[in-house]
């Protein structure tokens, strides 16, 4: 069988220089999408890498703007060794258009898109940020009648096809950007170097155990009180409705947990997006929660993964938590919907799925119950200071 070629010609990364990434980009993408980004800096270290982080929450309402100008992936983009620049200041319309432009002056001789949403407008952002470039795109397949979206594809040099859960049947997201970039530079990412890495640094480690201590789940020097035998950490909330569930059904479940023996002795960290921390007070306040805490990355991301590293389980619905979870080796129990099973936990040995009953069902159809069954199954947890 022929060796396919890839779709940059080698002789273009070998002469350095710069290459752009457009991607509208979440924390889950990036937790795996990083090891693509290591191994492509690994093999071509002349190649500086750039990243164009769309926002598709953009906005003219001011309103917005301060969530999304501390939206976390920036934190943890700023870490990042192998990434030379980022734009991400593309939440309002004229900040767009000033990144636009500062990117139209970088005169890119390779430009690639990694869009899976709208495909064809990102191949149109690409093509107008480097008019005389190597442009790649995301491409779908166009109807006749869609002429304009025909014309915009035949203004990509080269185009990568559009991936279904049902075009790559059992396959992890890992695996499958790990195959776009076979096809885009014919680089092999083995399965062992697509598994998330996270470097937290001490500094937020650090907090991570002072605020543990001061909510007194973890024993300070000379403190009498012993705190709860295991931490769980617990999240509720992604970006989309069908992907979450209610903060009330949070709160049923630890309440459900406290009466069982084998989890009554537990403390919690309940995580909140900072846009919901006020509303989800006002509710925790009235429910008098023993040992509950909540928690929001309001200063740095890196805060998150810190805090994660020193709970001993965590339960969360479809999003960036239970990936950030598998990379700081904390067990999980992930809510999920059926249509995107590519997305589950990549480490299986250490996650449990739950997956909604129905084909079009949101996760809040799982139940409290649901989670009590396997948590039946997880009761031989270790606390972190045992198996540390």
């Amino acid at each position: 069988m022929p060796v396919q070629m890839p779709l940059i010609p080698p002789e273009r990364l070998a002469r350095g220089g710069k290459i752009l990434f457009i991607a509208h980009l979440a924390l889950g993408d990036f937790t795996y999408l990083q090891s693509c980004f290591r191994a492509l800096a690994q093999a071509y270290p002349q190649l500086e890498i750039h990243l164009w982080v769309d926002e598709r929450r953009r906005t003219a309402n001011a309103a917005e703007w301060p969530h999304l100008k501390k939206y976390a992936l920036y934190d943890w983009l700023a870490e990042c060794p192998f990434i030379a620049r980022v734009y991400n200041e593309t939440y309002s319309p004229a900040l767009f258009a000033q990144s636009l432009a500062a990117a139209q002056r970088e005169d890119y001789p390779l430009v690639v898109s990694l869009a899976v949403l709208e495909r064809h407008k990102y191949a149109i952002l690409a093509r107008k940020i480097s008019p005389r470039g190597f442009v790649v795109g995301q491409k779908k397949r166009v109807r006749p009648y869609d002429v304009m979206k025909y014309l915009v594809y035949r203004k990509l040099d080269a185009s990568i096809p559009a991936y279904t859960a049902a075009s790559h049947r059992d396959q992890h997201i890992s695996d499958i950007y790990a195959g776009w970039f076979t096809q885009l530079f014919g680089m092999d990412i083995p399965a062992d170097a697509r598994f998330p890495l996270l470097d937290i640094g001490e500094h937020w480690m650090r907090y991570a155990h002072e605020q543990f201590v001061a909510w007194g789940l973890r024993q300070a020097p000379g403190q009498a009180a012993r705190p709860p035998a295991r931490v769980i950490f617990l999240n509720a909330f992604s970006k989309c409705a069908e992907r979450s569930w209610p903060l009330e059904r949070i709160i049923g479940l630890i309440r459900t947990m406290r009466c069982d023996p084998a989890w009554g002795d537990s403390g919690f960290v309940v995580n909140v997006v900072p846009e919901e921390l006020a509303r989800a007070r006002a509710l925790f306040d009235t429910e008098g929660l023993a040992h509950t805490h909540l928690f929001s990355a309001e200063d740095n991301f890196f805060q998150l993964p810190a805090i994660l590293s020193l709970c001993d389980l965590v339960i969360s619905v479809e999003t960036a938590v239970m990936h950030l979870a598998n990379a700081v080796h904390v067990p999980v129990i992930a809510l999920m919907r059926q249509k995107n099973p590519e997305w589950a936990p990549i480490d299986k040995d250490n996650s449990i799925v739950i997956t909604a009953a129905g084909r079009d069902d949101w996760v809040d159809r799982i139940g409290v119950q649901e989670v009590m069954a396997v948590l039946a199954r997880r009761a031989d947890v270790q606390p972190v200071a045992d198996h540390a």
